[in-house]
């Protein structure tokens, strides 16, 4: 008998310390390892990246100058031409996500054209800075100087994207002019904010996670404390009382309890997102039982009442956010990639915390579907809003005036190195499964493990060990929740499992060329969402591994409407090299008519049509 799936019963961006740290111990069980100490060799991956570098960059580069006025801002910034902005007062941030995605290509492609754009980018911005330290084009190029008076105005958001994009940049090149920048600004918020100074609330979380990164690159306790003291300051009734801005709406913007008390997911969802990455940041390092408390809680609600099975949140598009528990309408689902991305984020820390795969789960589920889907396959155009179902309207873009998704996800695909290993005090942690080569360091040794796989399309992952002389310790392999049925071998002799948390523990002395083996059973799935969900009551989706997979138009050009799936439907799944960037089609045969299905990220690759991830059973109307 068939097993069925329910949609409701199924990560987190820390960079590493560059620079001087204080003697803090962190509460998390598990350190990542860094992006810039793996190197991805990946039939599915590789072609991703290198369309990032070749197509992505370029795409945004362009529009940043020259066909919008976001550069151009911060040139009239420096020559104070008030009066002169162009475009949103949160313009400045798409600027400072490319950079950092610039900074993270050059790490894994050096690149001395690409370098040069920087610098000189760089440069516009610090020349754009006040001699106070202030720095955000908006208000420096206003009229009227009404600066840190409404807390929804993004200067603070601004601000932590330019602080992200000045630690990666140091992180990648040793540069620090942007570093410098960042350090100013945070230190002139610092002079405004603060114990016995003025009260705020962020309107759009960001700065509360960038100032941990402030800290981790500069050893500055001072800004990890700022961070979580602007963290304190939601749900007592400030928000909103700046002048001209009137009340706001204290759940949109997650400011309607103090977060220790916070249990159930409302409001925008990238901001919820960066809030709970900024507590589990802080939570790092402060050990405050009391925020992981409310980050458990908060997971529950989201992934068992409010994610879309691509691991996309945020039902709807009037607040860009959430409505009810299991109100997850398909054709006007918002999932925005932003907020996708931030579910990668948010689940990665969390899995450092505790260990426990479920969060890696449903990083990855996040990753391979929501966020991926949000660029086309030649990474030249984006997806702002991803829907579960398309009459045919709803195409990616070259750009849009709220931009924040294509600069999202310019600076999130060439992180990914970041997400697939774990390191504690007594084991390596296999998150993710790609092709790769990572120097990992355990102790005092320094290991190398070599991993090859076709995943997403095949379930079959080898592991080499390198390391001089031997090493004990534990390697631990994630199964994701996906998977029923694998198999483990060390040097092609089968091992009995021990499983904690969803890892297979594999405790030895390692020897340099051992060889770790993991099979997974990759069958077709047919997923059943809770019955709660109303909108897919009498529907089904299909699955295989981590990808969702969904029906679309161009493959089904006869009664797509009329299209049924089966609980008993048999299918026939074979790879094909030359659709869509080379992909495992599945076709599902009922009774005399077949469906013939792609992976969801693929979509809307080709000509207009309809596309729908959960389809009708036999019998339904």
């Amino acid at each position: 008998m068939r097993k069925y799936f329910t949609i409701l019963s199924l990560i987190i961006l820390i960079l590493p310390s560059c620079g001087k740290r204080e003697k803090e111990v962190s509460a998390k069980m598990i350190t990542p390892v860094k992006f810039s100490d793996v190197k991805i060799n990946d039939s599915f991956w590789t072609p991703r990246l290198k369309s990032h570098k070749d197509v992505t960059l370029n795409v945004c580069i362009d529009q940043i100058e020259n066909q919008t006025g976001r550069i151009r801002n911060f040139e009239k910034a420096a020559e104070k031409l008030v009066g002169q902005h162009e475009g949103k007062v949160y313009d400045d941030s798409d600027v400072y996500k490319a950079l950092e995605g610039m900074a993270y290509s050059l790490q894994n492609n050096p690149d001395p054209v690409l370098e040069a754009k920087c610098d000189e980018w760089i440069d516009k911005f610090a020349a754009a800075q006040e001699e106070n330290g202030y720095l955000n084009t908006a208000f420096t190029l206003a009229e009227n100087d009404d600066r840190w008076t409404r807390m929804d105005a993004h200067e603070m958001y601004c601000a932590g994207h330019m602080i992200e994009a000045g630690v990666a940049y140091y992180n990648v090149t040793g540069k620090r002019k942007l570093l410098d920048v960042c350090v100013k600004m945070a230190d002139h918020m610092m002079t405004v904010f603060g114990p016995g100074k003025r009260d705020w609330v962020p309107g759009h979380e960001e700065i509360e996670l960038a100032l941990v990164k402030l800290y981790q690159a500069t050893g500055e306790k001072k800004y990890l404390d700022f961070s979580e003291w602007l963290l304190n300051e939601r749900g007592h009734g400030l928000g909103g009382n700046g002048v001209p801005l009137k009340r706001w709406n204290d759940a949109y913007h997650q400011d309607d309890k103090p977060v220790r008390e916070m249990s159930e997911i409302a409001g925008h969802a990238v901001r919820a997102m960066y809030l709970y990455c900024g507590m589990a940041d802080v939570a790092a390092y402060t050990h405050d039982q009391g925020y992981i408390d409310a980050l458990n809680r908060l997971w529950d609600d989201v992934v068992l009442r409010n994610m879309y099975l691509t691991g996309g949140i945020g039902q709807s598009r009037s607040n860009e956010g959430f409505t009810e528990d299991y109100d997850l309408p398909n054709l006007t689902a918002y999932c925005e990639t932003c907020a996708s991305v931030g579910m990668v984020y948010w689940n990665w820390r969390m899995n450092q915390f505790t260990g426990d795969s479920k969060f890696a789960d449903v990083m990855e589920r996040s990753m391979y579907n929501g966020a991926l889907a949000g660029i086309s396959l030649d990474g030249s155009v984006f997806f702002y809003v991803n829907p579960l179902e398309s009459l045919g309207e709803h195409h990616r873009k070259p750009w849009y005036g709220t931009a924040c998704c294509p600069s999202q996800i310019c600076r999130f695909l060439p992180s990914i190195g970041n997400y697939i290993y774990g390191v504690s005090d007594n084991a390596i942690w296999v998150n993710l499964y790609m092709g790769n080569s990572a120097d990992i360091k355990v102790g005092n040794k320094e290991v190398t493990l070599i991993q090859e796989t076709e995943y997403p399309w095949e379930g079959t992952v080898s592991l080499k060990v390198g390391v001089k002389g031997s090493l004990k310790t534990q390697i631990r392999l994630r199964v994701p929740g996906w998977c029923d049925e694998y198999s483990v071998s060390v040097n092609g002799e089968t091992v009995a499992p021990q499983v904690e948390k969803g890892y297979v523990v594999i405790d030895r002395k390692w020897k340099d060329g051992d060889i770790i083996g993991l099979n997974m059973d990759m069958p077709v799935k047919v997923v059943a969402a809770d019955p709660r969900v109303k909108e897919d009551v009498g529907k089904r989706a299909i699955q295989r591994g981590p990808l969702v997979y969904c029906i679309e138009e161009a493959d089904n050009k006869d009664g797509f409407d009329a299209l049924r799936i089966a609980e008993d439907a048999k299918f026939d799944t074979t790879f094909d090299s030359g659709k869509l960037g080379g992909i495992v089609d599945i076709t599902a045969h009922v009774g005399d008519q077949t469906l013939d299905y792609i992976p969801y990220y693929s979509w809307d690759n080709r000509e207009a049509g309809k596309m729908k991830v959960w389809v009708p059973l036999v019998g339904e109307e």
